[in-house]
């Protein structure tokens, strides 16, 4: 088709929306209209815009405003980003929407007084033994005549206990330990061995000097008879275990022990007393796969500012064996009492007490609500990030809602870990508890809502590795107060507060009362200070 004698050639030149979005109406109407020809000045406008040099001043003059507009936010209605082309790296994405948080939730983290830690009072570990020990452990690592075998049960945490407790009855013998048998888990169906949890050459290593670790029975003493002791009493003494079984050790070469939770004194002597803090906390370190997990969920944990551990006790067992309620809703209680009734012996003691009693006497973890109220009361903003540690609760994931809705930067291990990355362990619980033990270890502030083995160990390792926060709930005297529904929120919260100031994991020590672990009040055995001399025997 022919074109036109008259036809213009017409140029389109690409303006940036941003540019378009900062004109006004008025100044966008002032370029499109075209002026009036009734005057000189109007001619000469026309003259001057149909000059290309004008438009291009005019697009220049445009362009610099609207790039000053994005770069120092003239706007505040305008979204600024720092370059047209910036794509954030700095806080990746993890599986089921956990992400790290912002800069200014960093700075109300860093001014909450919620994440204050305790005066530890200077206390460090010490664990320097007597001469009398040290003389004795020549002769002892030497000795290829005695060997103590044990067979331990129950859950991870258990299973620890009972480590720590065989090294020090294998040193009272004077006798080598071969390494620990994990008891098969009836629960859980756990077959894992204890090189599959902890880290065994580190285990020999670090306790070389103490007691001989081996990893199996010398052809020598594949044939003795092993002398089996089934019913060992609670709390022994060391002098005890000496009278009860040395003589037969010597004679047939290899004791075996079965069950040894709470079975020697918590009250030793001083060295023996650090043994057990160096069984603990420096030679059960988990093994490499563990640790490396364990490791980077913490560190996605920390990311962006400090994080609460809660060891939530609201299993379906612990129901049961506590003989309290989830106060979740009559049917749930339907279950526990039915499963309590069909098997009685998993009933951990004071059967005579009622539900209610045992509730008001503090003996019943603290179901979602209870711990949320606590943690409002104590301080915790609602940005805190928290992980919660433990198994499946009864009701699933509606018995957290209380938790969930008033913290919602809420997560377990499930939560925070990549793809695929817990799948080797998926079906290994005594791997699971290990990995929430790191956890729970390395955070800012720890809170069980129950007492038990883990919360026990985690306490005393926190403050061996230097008093860290750790919120013990003052179950008895605060619960009266859960109850009271006329008392106002501040009152409540003030009242909460004062029962807990001596309970954040400030420095106690052992010896103020009777029959305490060691391995959970590292003071004064296996810590010190400037002002306390280090005890011996």
């Amino acid at each position: 088709m022919a074109k036109p004698k008259n036809a213009k050639k017409v140029s389109y030149i690409s303006v940036p929306s941003q540019i378009i979005n900062s004109l006004t109406s008025s100044s966008l109407q002032s370029l499109l209209l075209s002026p009036k020809k009734s005057s000189k000045n109007s001619t000469k406008l026309l003259t001057t815009l149909k000059k290309p040099s004008f438009w291009l001043l005019s697009l220049f003059f445009f362009a610099v405003l609207g790039m000053l507009r994005m770069g120092f936010n003239l706007d505040p209605t305008f979204p600024s980003f720092p370059s047209p082309c910036f794509i954030s790296t700095s806080e990746p994405l993890i599986s089921n929407g956990y992400t790290t948080t912002d800069k200014k939730s960093d700075l109300k983290y860093e001014e909450s007084d919620f994440w204050k830690q305790p005066d530890g009072l200077g206390y460090r570990p010490c664990l320097q033994f007597s001469d009398v020990y040290r003389k004795q452990s020549v002769d002892i690592v030497k000795d290829r005549s005695k060997y103590l075998i044990v067979v331990v049960n129950g859950g991870m945490n258990q299973q620890r206990n009972q480590i720590v407790d065989a090294v020090v009855i294998a040193r009272i013998l004077g006798a080598a330990l071969v390494v620990p048998i994990l008891q098969v888990n009836v629960i859980w169906g756990d077959e894992s061995e204890f090189s599959d949890i902890f880290d065994l050459e580190h285990f020999k290593r670090v306790l070389a000097d103490d007691v001989r670790v081996v990893s199996s029975l010398p052809s020598t003493h594949l044939m003795s008879r092993h002398v089996e002791e089934k019913r060992t009493p609670l709390h022994v003494s060391p002098e005890w275990i000496r009278t009860r079984y040395l003589k037969r050790l010597r004679r047939d070469g290899v004791l075996l022990l079965r069950g040894l939770d709470s079975r020697l004194s918590k009250d030793l002597p001083p060295d023996l007393q650090k043994l057990r803090c160096k069984v603990a906390f420096d030679a059960l370190r988990f093994s490499l796969s563990i640790s490396e997990l364990g490791n980077r969920l913490a560190e996605r944990m920390r990311s962006k500012g400090p994080y609460l551990a809660l060891h939530l006790r609201m299993e379906k067992d612990v129901w049961v064996r506590t003989g309290c309620l989830p106060g979740l809703t009559p049917e749930y209680d339907e279950i526990i009492n039915n499963e309590r009734k069909l098997r009685p012996e998993l009933l951990t003691g004071r059967s005579n007490l009622t539900y209610h009693q045992r509730k008001l006497a503090g003996l019943c973890p603290l179901n979602a609500l209870e711990v949320t109220r606590l943690l409002k009361a104590l301080g915790a903003p609602k940005n805190a990030k928290i992980y919660w540690a433990g198994g499946e609760p009864l009701g699933g994931k509606e018995a957290l809602l209380p938790l969930k809705s008033e913290f919602p930067h809420f997560f377990n291990k499930e939560d925070i870990a990549l793809q695929g990355e817990l799948e080797p362990f998926a079906k290994r619980a005594s791997f699971m508890a290990a990995i929430d033990y790191i956890v729970s270890v390395k955070s800012d502030i720890f809170m069980p809502s129950h007492g038990g083995n883990m919360g026990r160990a985690i306490q005393g390792h926190r403050a061996y590795a230097g008093h860290k926060k750790h919120v013990t709930p003052n179950k008895r005297q605060m619960l009266p107060y859960f109850l009271n529904t006329s008392l106002p929120e501040p009152e409540f919260n003030r009242i909460i507060m004062d029962l807990h100031r001596d309970s954040l994991g400030q420095p106690e020590l052992r010896t103020s009362k009777v029959g305490r672990d060691v391995t959970k009040y590292p003071i004064p055995e296996c810590m010190c200070n400037s002002s306390t001399p280090q005890s011996s025997l």
